[in-house]
C-alpha cells in the first residue's frame, strides 16, 4: 500500500476547492496551486498551503507540468488530484507525477494512454464486446469522400485525441465535409497537439447516458449507475441528472455492464466515466473519460457515496470497501451548471466583475464564485454547480427551479435565467431533450420583463439616496414645501428585450408607483445591501437590484433583467449603432482572416475566426455590402470592443438585417480546447 499524507490540488475554481474539502475530511493535509489570476481565490485561502505556479495563462501555470511538479516539491506533497479539466487526461502529466515519486489520484499512465485517444479507446470496446457506431479515423491526405462514404451521412467528425466536445462537427451533407474536417482538425491541433480525426455516423435524437465506475488495483470493478447528460449546447453539457429515467430498465442493464466489462479489459483503477449514445433500445459508445467528472455530484446525491473520498483511498491502495450489491440509487438527482455566458447570444463566455453572488440556500453549491470576484477570459466560464435531490424526478425538478429562483449573480452575464427558464419548460419536464434539442431551440427561452422587476428597479433608483437622512433635501422623497410630495420620474429602457422604453414616477412618500399603463401600491419591507423586498399590490416581490452608472440589475426569480438608464444611449435615445462594424465581443486571439479590403459580401458571411475562453468564435459579417477595411492580422490579440472589419452597406442598397456590432447574429461558436 501506497500512503500519502498531502495532496497536491492541480486545479482551480470549484473543483479544486471540492477535493481540498474532501481531502480535510479524510485527515489530509490539501496544497493548493494558484496563477497570478487566482492569487486571491478562494480554493487558495480554503487549502493548507498555496504555491504560486505562473502567470494568469494557462499554458504558464495550470498546464505546466514542471510548474506543478516543483510546487509538490516545494510543499512536500507526496500526492496529486488532477481535478478535471487541465492536465487531467494527460497521461503525460500522470507518468510525470509517477516518475517524481508521488501518487497520482487517477488511473495508469498507460491505460490513460489507452483510453484517452478515442481511436485506441474504440478498438478496445469492439474487442470487450461493447456496442459502438459505425465509424472511420482519417488522417492528412486521405481521401475524405471514400471515409465518409464508408460511414455515411449524418456524420459526427470529432478529434480522435480528446473529448469534451472540442474538435468536433455534425456534418449532414457531403458539401459541408471539407470545411467540417479542416475546423476540426484546426482544433484538434490546438487542444491535443494531434490533428487525427474520426468519423462517426451521427446518431439523431440520442441520449447522452454515461455511466459512473471504480475500480482498485486488486481487480475489483463497480458501477454507480447511470447519468441523463443529453442536455447540451455544442456538445458541452448543461443539465445533468441521476438517474436516467428515460431508458428502460435493458438499457440500464446493458450500459451498466459494458462498463463494467471495459474497465476490466483495460484493467482500470480509480475512477472513471464510460458514456454511451442511446437511442431507443440501442446503446453505443462514446468515450471513456478517465477522471472525475463535473457532473458526480448527482451520483453522489442519489448513491448516498463521496466519490472524491473512494478516490483517495482506492489510490493509497486500499481494496473498493463496498460491492456492486452494495450500492443502491435512492430518490433523483439534478444538476444545473451555472456559466458565465450569454445564452440569448450563442452563449458567448463572458467577462466581468460580479458584484452581486448569492448561491441557493436551499442546495448543494459546488462554486468557488464571491462577491467582488473578477471573471477573466483565461479559463473556463463555468463558475460553478447546484445540485438537488428528491424522491422523484419532479420533485427534484422543483427543487432546482427553487434554487434557481434563488441564486442572483450581478454584474456578470450569466446562464441562470436560461437554466431556470429551460427546468421549467415543458420539454425538460417530460423528459423529451436530445442532444440536439438546446442548438436547435436557440430562441425557445427569452422571457418579457416582468412588472415586479421594473418596480423593482425603480424603487431601489428612487430611494437609492434614503440614507443620508443628514439633511432634509438629501431624501429622494419627492419632498417639496406646502404641497404634497412631487412623484421621482426614473425612466428606463429594456437592454434585453425589444428596447422597450418606460417612464416610471415613484412617490416612495405614498408608497406608490405610476407606470405608462397602471399605478401600483407598494409597501417596502427589507432592504439590505442589495436585496430588495417590496410588497407590489398586495403581492411580495424580491429581488438583487445593482445600480451601476448607466444601467440598473435585477435578479427576480432565477432571472436577470438589464434596465438601461438614459444616460447609456447616443442621441434621440436609441442605443448606439455602428453599422457595418465588426467589433470583438471579448479579449482574444484573431485565428483567421477569410477576406481582403474591396470583397463584396452578404450579411451574415464569415469574415474571420477569434479565438476567446476556450471558444471559436466566427465573426460575420452584420449587413451585405463591400469589406473597406481589415484591421487585424492572424495571431493578432484584441482587447473588448477593438474594430476587426469594417463593411459599407450603401453598395448593397438597403439593408435587411442591420444590427449592432457584436449581436447574436454575428457569432457562431465551437469549442477549441
Amino acid at each position: 500500500m501506497t500512503r500519502f499524507g498531502t495532496v497536491l490540488v492541480a486545479n482551480r475554481g470549484e473543483i479544486a476547492l471540492r477535493v481540498i474539502r474532501a481531502a480535510e475530511a479524510a485527515g489530509l493535509r490539501s496544497v493548493a496551486v494558484y496563477s497570478d489570476a487566482d492569487r486571491d481565490a478562494l480554493h487558495v485561502r480554503a487549502a493548507d498551503a498555496a504555491v504560486r505556479i505562473g502567470p494568469a495563462a494557462a499554458v504558464d501555470s495550470y498546464l505546466s507540468i514542471d510548474a506543478i511538479l516543483d510546487a509538490a516539491k516545494r510543499s512536500g506533497a507526496d500526492a496529486v488530484h488532477p481535478g478535471y479539466g487541465f492536465l487531467s487526461e494527460r497521461s503525460a502529466f500522470a507518468r510525470a507525477v509517477t516518475d517524481a515519486g508521488l501518487v497520482f489520484v487517477g488511473p495508469p499512465a498507460d491505460v490513460m494512454d489507452a483510453m484517452g485517444r478515442k481511436d485506441r479507446a474504440r478498438a478496445i470496446a469492439v474487442a470487450a464486446g461493447v456496442p459502438v457506431v459505425p465509424a472511420a479515423d482519417s488522417s492528412a491526405g486521405d481521401d475524405l469522400d471514400a471515409v465518409a462514404a464508408q460511414v455515411g451521412f449524418p456524420l459526427l467528425v470529432k478529434a480522435a485525441a480528446g473529448g469534451g466536445g472540442k474538435g468536433m462537427r455534425i456534418v449532414t451533407d457531403a458539401v459541408d465535409l471539407t470545411g467540417a474536417v479542416a475546423a476540426a482538425r484546426r482544433e484538434a491541433a490546438a487542444a491535443f497537439g494531434d490533428d487525427t480525426i474520426l468519423f462517426e455516423r451521427y446518431v439523431e435524437h440520442g441520449r447522452h447516458i454515461e455511466v459512473q465506475v471504480l475500480a482498485d488495483e486488486h481487480g475489483n470493478v463497480i458501477h454507480l449507475f447511470e447519468r441523463d447528460c443529453s442536455v447540451q449546447r455544442r456538445h458541452q453539457k448543461v443539465l445533468e441528472e441521476a438517474p436516467a429515467t428515460a431508458v428502460s430498465a435493458d438499457v440500464r442493464r446493458l450500459v451498466t455492464q459494458a462498463a463494467v466489462d471495459l474497465c476490466q479489459a483495460v484493467g482500470y483503477v480509480n475512477a472513471g466515466t464510460v458514456e454511451f449514445l442511446v437511442s431507443g433500445e440501442a446503446a453505443y459508445f462514446l468515450e471513456m473519460n478517465t477522471r472525475l467528472q463535473v457532473e458526480h455530484p448527482v451520483t453522489e446525491l442519489v448513491t448516498g457515496l463521496d466519490i472524491v473520498a473512494l478516490q483517495f483511498a482506492v489510490a493509497q491502495g486500499d481494496p473498493l470497501p463496498l460491492s456492486q450489491g452494495d450500492v443502491h440509487v435512492h430518490g433523483h438527482a439534478m444538476e444545473a451548471r451555472v456559466y458565465a455566458e450569454d445564452p440569448y447570444a450563442g452563449f458567448l463566455p463572458q467577462a466581468g466583475v460580479a458584484t452581486v453572488v448569492a448561491w441557493p440556500a436551499r442546495a448543494r453549491v459546488d462554486a468557488a464564485l464571491e462577491p467582488g470576484q473578477r471573471v477573466g477570459t483565461f479559463y473556463d466560464p463555468m463558475l460553478g454547480k447546484i445540485i438537488v435531490s428528491g424522491t422523484t424526478r419532479e420533485a427534484a425538478r422543483r427543487a432546482l427551479m427553487n434554487a434557481l429562483d434563488d441564486t442572483a449573480i450581478l454584474g456578470l452575464t450569466t446562464n441562470v435565467g436560461f437554466l431556470r427558464a429551460l427546468v421549467d419548460s415543458a420539454a425538460f419536464r417530460d423528459g423529451a431533450i436530445d442532444t440536439g434539442w438546446l442548438d436547435s431551440h436557440p430562441d425557445e427561452f427569452h422571457l418579457e420583463t416582468p412588472v415586479a422587476a421594473w418596480c423593482l428597479a425603480a424603487w431601489s433608483l428612487a430611494t437609492a439616496h434614503d440614507a443620508d437622512v443628514r439633511h432634509p433635501f438629501g431624501v429622494a422623497d419627492g419632498w417639496r414645501s406646502g404641497a404634497d410630495p412631487a412623484g421621482v420620474p426614473i425612466e428606463l429602457t429594456d437592454a434585453v428585450g425589444a428596447a422597450d422604453t418606460r417612464i416610471l414616477t415613484v412617490h416612495p412618500a405614498a408608497g406608490r408607483i405610476v407606470g405608462p399603463h397602471a399605478a401600483a401600491a407598494v409597501r417596502p419591507l427589507t432592504a439590505a445591501a442589495d436585496s430588495v423586498r417590496l410588497e407590489i399590490d398586495g403581492t411580495t416581490h424580491e429581488g438583487h437590484v445593482h445600480i451601476a452608472s448607466r444601467e440598473v440589475l435585477v435578479a427576480y426569480q432565477g432571472q436577470t433583467y438589464v434596465l438601461r438608464r438614459p444616460d447609456a444611449f447616443g442621441p434621440g435615445g436609441r442605443a448606439a449603432v455602428t453599422d457595418g462594424s465588426v467589433t470583438a465581443p471579448m479579449p482574444g486571439t484573431v485565428l483567421a482572416v477569410l477576406v481582403e479590403p474591396g470583397t463584396t459580401v452578404q450579411e451574415g458571411d464569415t469574415l474571420g475566426v477569434l479565438e476567446a475562453m476556450k471558444m471559436e468564435l466566427a465573426l460575420k459579417a452584420p449587413v451585405a455590402g463591400t469589406l473597406t477595411a481589415v484591421d487585424v492580422v492572424v495571431g493578432q490579440l484584441v482587447d473588448l470592443g477593438v474594430r476587426l472589419f469594417l463593411v459599407d452597406p450603401s453598395s448593397a442598397g438597403p439593408a435587411a438585417g442591420e444590427a449592432p456590432s457584436g449581436t447574436p447574429s454575428q457569432l457562431d461558436i465551437v469549442p477549441t480546447r
